[in-house]
């Protein structure tokens, strides 16, 4: 009886782990393109934090989330030169300037749709294909500011 109690209880104890991990995991909300675009959201804003380049700032500095992820002058500088720095961060609400394959290859292989490697101060990321799928069904949700 004693074991059966304690086999029951780790059964127990398993089941509210699980319960609990995935409650903090983004939940699934597919796109027409299969992509789970509430995990894309929680990538881009909570993870890799695109919003910090890809978003302008208001004149305190602080970003501007009127304009999310339109694209913005990058608010940093190299501490020595380098030669292929990028000044400004591409727009990616809705994957404006990049095809679904070509973001995926930037997110996957850090390089670039012409096979050159992105330039700093983009980080290289070698996500898993469904992350980089999940991210491309969340920037397609993200309306661009037409009034810009």
């Amino acid at each position: 009886m004693k074991r059966t109690l304690l086999s029951v209880a780790a059964i127990l104890a398993g089941i509210c782990l699980l319960a609990a991990a995935t409650q903090s995991a983004p939940q699934k909300a597919n796109s027409a393109a299969g992509g789970n675009v509430e995990r894309g959201r929680y990538l881009v804003e909570d993870v890799a934090m695109c919003g910090e380049c890809h978003s302008p700032r208001d004149s305190q500095g602080q970003l501007d989330h009127s304009r999310w992820l339109q694209g913005a002058p990058v608010w940093f500088s190299p501490t020595v030169t380098q030669p292929d720095w990028a000044f400004r961060a591409p727009a990616l609400a809705g994957l404006p300037s990049f095809t679904d394959a070509d973001m995926a290859m930037v997110l996957e292989k850090g390089l670039q749709p012409d096979g050159r490697a992105i330039r700093p101060p983009m980080h290289v990321y070698h996500m898993s294909h469904e992350d980089a799928v999940a991210i491309v069904a969340y920037l397609k949700t993200v309306l661009p500011n037409k009034q810009q």
